[in-house]
């Protein structure tokens, strides 16, 4: 008997299902002689190539699916951007029960319609004729020709009441989903627009890659079937072609279970969560390109991580392409990573040799990969500077100075100054810099200062009183040598020789003449020979080192002093300043703080100095002097003008010579302006302290 309905059936579905494909134009296939009741056998699944937004990205033609052999164990999994799981019935060789050809068959009344047997190829989105309705109606929802198709057919069953729900092909661990899943219930008047929701409801669960129904009109009404295949029992996972992440790793993420049923929407949700951390380490090309699982449930995902295939360099006339290339900091051939691109264009942007630099991706020559273009704008990085005169006493005066910071376009730096006025006693002298960035693949970079310069020193006491008007003469020179030891971080040497000379007096002021031998000793104490040798350490992770917006500069420098010079002295000194976004990008919040400590013979030009720009505005230059030292700043700044800034500024500070408490304190508030002109940035401020106010102007920016 059971046999008898079995088959009765199946004849039903199978005369119900060639009924449906003649409906939409498409010609009945032929009647193949074969049990009906073959197992569909090992699901298949679309693999669509997973799809990553990425910018300025060249999109590969999108690969059609290959049909897979009748006989493959391997099953493909879908596109994580796609929500569900499409079937592509597969044969087995599997031995199901010996029935009669279904072309012997005949119809029966009570016939049973199986939806899978529906073509599911999705067609161009089918085209209605829009009528005017009489009166306001809601919007159907978009649904495909196959669920169109699907409802049209379930139509004859519309209004018959539901007499049993069965289920076939879900196993124990998935019947109670499947359960739950089904809204309908036996006693309700059967609904073709609930049926398709509780179809799509199957397969959303993401336990099946395929669901349908059959029906079965009886007098009473009719039984809904519902059947479900399963997806593979997850025996394992395969990842190929990450190089940046380990399998370990990689597991870590996905929250699969091994030696359970694979969950679509648990594999989707892995997926997203591996990009995202790909994205967060800023590799934004990442893709998963394929997803398969094969009979053994081993199931096996391929990484794409975009490969950088190189650089070009765009808008430089005089700058050559290697010192652009040299700051990038990504090898070729390695997985695109963003950060280290915005790291990169810090680096060419704190060059100082342009106005503008952009970073372009463009399209590589392999799928998912990219060439990236560095986009710059040069400016002006040379100077000349010329002053000349007469004198009758003097004679000729003048002075001549040129300089550039991209010095043959090769990064190099060079500075020369010469001065003359009237005999050796006069302002006079000469210096020279030059500057080496890149002397190994190590960036060990080198600078020497050569000087021999006379010029008036206007000497003031703490109160700011005049004291003397003095011609000092320093000459001599200075050898430093660096050498990063991470990206943020470098070590610099110094080594200094240089001789103070005290050359004559010039005017008077509170301590009257100090050319005299009442003032032998001071001259002795602070004139001479300093021998030493500066070590510091320079943390800088500032975006901009001439405007900086975020980021935090910390130094750390120890001088010793001796090496034969005349003065034994040991000097130490931490500053840190820290850089902070106030509101927009163009409000920025600066704060400063340094300590110094320092024993032995100090000069007073070798000791800690406080006063003026840079240091504690409202006072004179190096109005104070001491063996300790306390400095504090904080500046708001906040755009005017296209390049002008404007800033409010309030510091404190003071020195002193013995101890490590604080004492001599001093502090001032002001406002500045800042303009970003070809010649470098230029800085006027004025503060007012306990003393009066005083404006101070520089070459560069405060700190």
């Amino acid at each position: 008997m059971k046999a008898k309905k079995f088959l009765r059936r199946k004849r039903a579905a199978l005369i119900a299902a060639l009924m449906l494909l003649s409906s939409t134009g498409e010609a009945a296939p032929d009647i193949v002689d074969e049990p009906f009741g073959t197992n569909p056998g090992t699901p298949q699944f679309d693999s669509p190539i997973a799809e990553v937004d990425i910018p300025l990205e060249k999109k590969p033609e999108q690969e059609q699916p290959q049909e897979k052999p009748a006989d493959s164990s391997e099953v493909e999994v879908v596109d994580p951007e796609q929500s569900k799981l499409k079937p592509q019935p597969v044969d087995t060789t599997e031995t199901k029960p010996t029935e009669q050809p279904v072309s012997e068959q005949k119809p029966a009344d009570d016939s049973k319609i199986d939806t899978s047997k529906i073509d599911t190829t999705p067609p161009e989105r089918p085209t209605v004729e829009k009528t005017e309705p009489s009166v306001p109606l809601k919007p159907e929802p978009y649904r495909s020709q196959v669920d169109t198709t699907i409802l049209e057919y379930m139509k004859q069953f519309e209004g018959k009441t539901i007499v049993d729900i069965e289920f076939e092909g879900a196993s124990e661990a998935t019947l109670p989903t499947v359960k739950v899943a089904v809204t309908e219930n036996v006693g309700d008047k059967f609904s073709p627009a609930a049926a398709l929701r509780d179809r799509n409801a199957l397969v959303n669960t993401g336990y099946f890659y395929e669901a349908y129904q059959t029906f079965e009109e009886i007098p009473e009404g009719i039984v809904i079937t519902f059947h479900v295949l399963e997806n593979p029992i997850l025996t394992d996972i395969v990842y190929t072609g990450n190089t940046l992440y380990t399998k370990e790793e990689l597991d870590a993420i996905v929250t699969l279970k091994k030696g359970e049923i694979l969950n679509s929407n648990t594999l989707h949700d892995n997926i997203a969560a591996i990009q995202e951390d790909y994205r967060g380490e800023g590799f934004i090309l990442m893709k998963v390109t394929d997803m398969n699982i094969d009979k053994d449930g081993v199931l096996t995902l391929r990484i794409n991580e975009g490969i950088l295939e190189g650089y070009a360099v765009k808008g430089n006339k005089k700058t050559k392409d290697n010192v652009i290339l040299r700051e990038m900091r990504q090898e070729v051939g390695t997985p695109f990573n963003a950060k280290l691109a915005r790291r990169s264009m810090q680096r060419v942007y704190n060059l100082g040799f342009f106005e503008d630099v952009n970073i372009k991706m463009n399209p590589g020559v392999e799928p998912n990969a990219i060439i990236m273009e560095i986009d710059v704008k040069e400016k002006r990085t040379g100077t000349l500077g010329i002053g000349a005169g007469y004198s009758t006493s003097d004679g000729i005066i003048g002075m001549i100075s040129v300089s550039d910071t991209n010095f043959r376009g090769r990064g190099d730096a060079i500075s020369v100054m010469y001065e003359k006025s009237g005999d050796e006693t006069d302002a006079h002298g000469y210096s020279f810099t030059f500057r080496h960035p890149w002397m190994d693949r190590h960036e060990t970079a080198f600078r020497i200062q050569i000087y021999n310069r006379t010029y008036a020193y206007n000497d003031y006491d703490t109160r700011g009183h005049f004291k003397e008007e003095y011609m000092r003469r320093y000459s001599g020179g200075e050898l430093t040598l660096s050498r990063p030891v991470s990206e943020y971080s470098t070590n610099f040497i110094t080594f200094r020789n240089r001789k103070d000379k005290y050359v004559r007096h010039v005017s008077s002021g509170n301590v009257g003449r100090r050319d005299t031998p009442e003032w032998k000793d001071w001259r002795k104490n602070n004139f001479g020979l300093t021998r030493s040798i500066i070590l510091e350490h320079v943390t800088d992770t500032r975006d901009n080192i001439y405007s900086p917006t975020t980021g935090n500069k910390v130094n750390l420098s120890l001088e010793v002093g001796n090496f034969g010079g005349d003065f034994n002295f040991q000097k130490a000194s931490i500053e840190h300043q820290h850089y902070r976004v106030a509101g927009d990008h163009d409000q920025v919040w600066a704060l400063r703080g340094m300590y110094g400590y320092a024993r032995g013979d100090m000069t007073e030009f070798n000791q800690f100095r406080l006063g003026g720009q840079g240091s504690l505005r409202g006072y004179r230059d190096d109005q104070f002097r001491g063996n300790r030292l306390l400095l504090g700043s904080i500046e708001y700044r906040f755009p005017l003008y296209k390049k002008i800034q404007g800033a409010l500024f309030a510091d404190f500070g003071g020195v002193w010579d013995t101890g490590f408490r604080p004492r001599n304190m001093k502090g001032s508030v002001g406002f500045g302006v800042a303009l970003n002109t070809p010649m470098g940035p230029l800085r006027l401020d004025y503060g007012r302290g306990s003393q009066g106010g005083r404006f101070h102007f520089t070459v560069g920016t405060s700190f």
